[in-house]
């Protein structure tokens, strides 16, 4: 489970952090699939005793010392000596072979030749295909039960040896770091030893090419430092300043404490166990300690996140507000709406006699058969195309307040990019004026529905479905406090006329309910207007399942209490 939990993290956000974030969470699927799985699975498995430290330090020189002849990049090996080299006992060769660790390394089985390997091979760059292979080779000198593995530079120039030689060290029980008397102080080194420290691994330090006379000094320093950041136990071990000779070897005892305690180790099987449980525990302990920062790093994103949805979400609900607002302050009842409203009722004094009555109806029908709009659908397009203008104002509005808000946050301005958002979608305004004709029409079934038992009063007022739709925009636009808060100072008092009318044929309740049910739908399909329109932001937001952080935080006390346990 922590495995999968931490293999499917995502942190895409671009937050303080983050990248070291990124590296914690693959490094801990690595050390998991490198060293924490397969060691807890056999313990019994020989010990990997990685051979690391500085570009020239002498590693290489130094694994040759141990096994009496040239193996490494110093000597010949086939195919290549730039890879990563794992020397084993032949015995212990199935232990090595699969995929047990290291299992995006490939395997290659090599030979050992006694002929030093041309300076220009030797020196030569490694290839994609070289840094993800790993060579075997098997040699009696190697004691049984241990393995010995020659890593790449810790400070190499090229990042991917630096990437190998951190993740071969990962895997190790234990390590064997060498550094010279000039630079044992060294930063990149002195990082990785305290790393080393936070997984309690055991460590042998080795201070190669010391001249005799610095020996005392030096060693004394180093043993001071060790001691300084935790490394107290240490193994320290002095390799003088000498020469090599045409092998490229040190001379025989060079190295031989140094080739004794490991034979000791794995000459000692519960000895071994107990390194194998020491650094496995400790490694456990440090995992707790990645996977509480990597649930930390995702909990930061999912609240930039959620501050970024929020942003986009308060500016479209606060335009759905001003949206609302423009429809009960009697603001649409200016300019063409009211011109048409008033072209529609004429002078107010709407209630004429019986015979002014039949001679408006028979104006309205010339004007059908001459193709000229009626009065009322003039007032419907002049309440659609203002109520469109208003919708459209606030959407634009809506969005340059979120693209603002979110160019101002790293993050935001990451999944922006280049693209401008800081105004409405294309086909934003036609989406606005169908969803605004929607709304008309559901207002004319209203007073359709609402008219069924009073036909004869409709009739005689000749004022049909669309006169008396348009009475109910006019009231809807000039309410601010119910009913009887018309703006009637707005209108010219000609909205009082539609409220009338309305009262006239339907009572002074239905009125009222008419006008708050056409506002809520209104309302209603503004917000889903804008919801869609806020979509394309919120669309720019990673996914990923909730409660993310809370399973990881949970996995690192349980990893936790399992090191606290052992």
């Amino acid at each position: 489970m922590v495995r999968a939990d931490l293999s499917a993290v995502s942190l895409p956000l671009a937050l303080p952090e983050v990248e070291q974030a990124r590296l914690d969470a693959r490094n801990a699927v690595g050390q998991l699939d490198d060293y924490i799985l397969p060691r807890y699975r056999s313990l019994d498995a020989p010990l990997l005793a990685v051979v690391g430290g500085s570009t020239g330090a002498g590693k290489s020189t130094l694994v040759n010392a141990l096994v009496g002849h040239p193996v490494t990049r110093s000597g010949a090996i086939r195919p290549t000596t730039r890879q990563p080299i794992l020397l084993h006992h032949p015995a212990d060769a199935g232990w090595f072979e699969g995929h047990r660790i290291l299992p995006t390394l490939s395997r290659i089985r090599g030979t050992i030749s006694k002929e030093p390997l041309p300076a220009s091979r030797a020196g030569a760059t490694p290839d994609a295909e070289a840094i993800s292979s790993l060579v075997l080779v098997a040699d009696a000198a190697v004691p049984k039960g241990i393995a010995l593995l020659d890593a790449p530079d810790v400070d190499s120039i090229s990042d991917d040896n630096r990437r190998l030689a951190g993740q071969l060290l990962a895997a190790a029980d234990l390590w064997v770091f060498v550094t010279t008397a000039n630079r044992y102080a060294d930063a990149v080194p002195w990082k990785l030893l305290l790393n080393a420290a936070s997984r309690d691994i055991m460590v042998a330090v080795v201070l190669d090419r010391v001249p005799q006379e610095a020996e005392a000094e030096v060693s004394a320093d180093l043993r001071a430092l060790l001691q300084q950041e935790g490394l107290g136990g240490a193994g320290l071990f002095i390799v003088r300043e000498t020469y090599l000779d045409d092998l490229g070897m040190l001379p025989q005892g060079s190295v031989q404490p140094l080739r004794s305690w490991l034979q000791e180790l794995a000459a000692d099987s519960a000895g071994r166990s107990e390194i194998a449980r020491r650094t496995l525990n400790g490694t456990v302990r440090a995992l707790a300690g990645r996977v509480g920062a990597v649930a930390q790093a995702v909990q930061e994103q999912e609240q930039a996140a959620a501050a970024l949805r929020s942003d986009a979400k308060d500016a479209y609900r606060d335009a759905g507000t001003r949206i609302l607002d423009a429809t009960k302050d009697g603001a649409l009842l200016r300019g063409e709406v009211l011109a048409r409203w008033q072209d529609f009722v004429g002078t107010g004094e709407f209630f004429r006699t019986l015979e002014q009555n039949v001679g408006r109806l028979r104006d309205r029908m010339g004007a059908f058969f001459r193709g000229e709009p009626m009065p009322a659908v003039g007032v419907e397009v002049a309440i659609e195309t203002g109520l469109q203008a208003v919708i459209l104002d606030e959407a634009a509005n809506a969005a340059e307040e979120t693209d603002q808000r979110w160019r101002s946050d790293p993050a935001g301005r990451q999944l922006l990019g280049t693209d401008d958002l800081s105004g409405t979608s294309q086909g934003f305004a036609d989406k606005a004026a169908a969803e605004i004709r929607a709304w008309q029409a559901g207002l004319m079934e209203l007073i359709r529905t609402e008219g069924q038992g009073k036909r004869t009063q409709a009739r005689w007022l000749s004022f049909g479905i669309n006169g008396l739709g348009a009475a109910l925009m006019i009231v809807v636009f000039s309410m601010t406090a119910g009913l009887t808060g018309l703006e009637i100072g707005v209108a010219g008092g000609t909205a009082v006329v539609g409220q009338r009318l309305l009262e006239a044929v339907f009572g002074e309740d239905a009125v009222r309910r008419l006008a708050q049910t056409a506002r809520e739908d209104l309302h209603v399909r503004c917000q889903r207007l804008l919801q869609a329109e806020q979509q394309k932001f919120l669309d720019r937001l990673p996914g990923g399942a909730a409660g993310t952080a809370d399973v990881l935080a949970g996995h690192a006390a349980a990893l936790s209490r399992l090191a606290d346990q052992a």
